[in-house]
């Protein structure tokens, strides 16, 4: 009896697989979608082209006058003239090494933290929020081991908004987390606390908090006490994240199962035990995008101090659009502030995109 053989399988159409495929289900899979897809392929590389042409063919690039900007593009002059009011404000230029030392270490604490093969990596980190913010403020502001004192009001550009933005993020989130769990508190004392500072402070702008920490807070204060304008900005931005991190922790607190409280209850877990082993991780795991999510938008509120007479990146820029020598380039002022922002912004998004992989447990559906 003759055995039935069957033919190897053929391979794909060339026109169904690989890069072809994919512009034909996606790209031109009709008539109509094809002429959308050409249409707005033109518009985009028109703009793609016209935006290389003049921020990088037709650019200027060197000098340290207005008069080096002589061609059609961007004048990149105006931000290499003015880069460390951009990076340091107005710190003394004698002084310079003390901020420079400032960004060399929190780099490298930032890739010692994100490497999880850091050797001691908890106690590091322990370090880096209770013990070095301590170090560099000294460091930044003197007045120790015979530094010259820089008055806060000389800080600026990039090294006030990395500063309110990590102390915001470092000290919102522990007190947030305190806050959802007096939210979701038995005694009803703590739980009306909580839910009412959460509520005043959610339901006030920013800016209005900003103002009030400036004008308002000396004024609850000892006759003669004075508070640094930049101490005050940094409590005000602390309280107002706090109350939107407590929500965001509460929305994982709520999403955790039933089954997980009673069953750290059955093992006769005391109650902060039951939060710190078994209920905290779960829910900090699975709030990680809306956490990432408000500490992406305190980093960019920061620009809010400006109202205060506070001169971050952005209050730099504008500052330097004033100047009668450079009046003209406020484009390039904007597109370089902005970049600044994405960088920082785009890190901490990929950087939890990460962590929300390696921390995947099941939970992703």
């Amino acid at each position: 009896m003759k055995v039935h053989q069957f033919q190897p399988d053929l391979p794909p159409p060339p026109n169904t697989v690989g890069l072809v495929g994919w512009l034909k289900r996606n790209l031109f899979n009709g008539p109509i979608n094809s002429i959308v897809t050409v249409i707005l392929a033109y518009f985009a590389v028109s703009l793609l082209w016209t935006t290389f042409d003049w921020a990088i063919l037709k650019a200027d690039w060197v000098g340290e006058t207005r008069d080096a900007c002589s061609r059609e593009g961007a004048c990149w002059v105006f931000i290499s003239v003015r880069w460390q009011q951009f990076m340091y404000g107005f710190y003394p230029e004698a002084e310079l090494w003390r901020p420079r030392l400032f960004y060399a270490t929190l780099a490298i604490f930032t890739v010692l933290l994100a490497y999880e093969k850091t050797p001691k990596r908890t106690w590091i980190f322990l370090f880096f929020v209770n013990i070095y913010p301590f170090i560099i403020g000294a460091l930044l502001y003197g007045g120790v081991f015979g530094l010259e004192v820089v008055e806060t009001h000389r800080w600026g550009g990039l090294l006030v908004t990395l500063i309110i933005a990590l102390v915001g993020i470092v000290v919102s989130l522990p007190i947030g987390v305190a806050l959802a769990l007096g939210r979701r508190s038995d005694m009803p004392i703590i739980r009306s606390i909580c839910t009412v500072y959460i509520e005043v402070w959610r339901g006030v702008p920013l800016i209005t908090v900003l103002f009030m920490a400036s004008v308002m807070l000396p004024l609850f204060l000892t006759q003669g006490a004075d508070t640094d304008k930049l101490i005050r900005a940094l409590i005000g931005v602390v309280m107002f994240s706090a109350a939107y991190m407590a929500e965001v922790v509460r929305g994982g607190l709520q999403a955790i199962p039933k089954g997980q409280y009673e069953a750290a209850d059955a093992l006769g877990l005391s109650y902060w035990k039951k939060m710190g082993l078994i209920i905290l991780p779960q829910a900090l795991k699975i709030t990680i995008p809306s956490i990432v999510n408000t500490f992406i938008g305190l980093f960019k509120d920061t620009s809010l101090v400006l109202i205060i007479g506070m001169f971050d990146v952005l209050g730099i820029g504008q500052a330097a659009n004033t100047d009668p020598e450079w009046l003209g380039f406020a484009t390039e002022s904007y597109i370089f502030v902005g970049l600044v922002f994405w960088i920082f912004c785009f890190g901490m998004s990929r950087y939890s995109i990460w962590l929300e992989n390696k921390l995947h447990t099941g939970h992703k559906r």
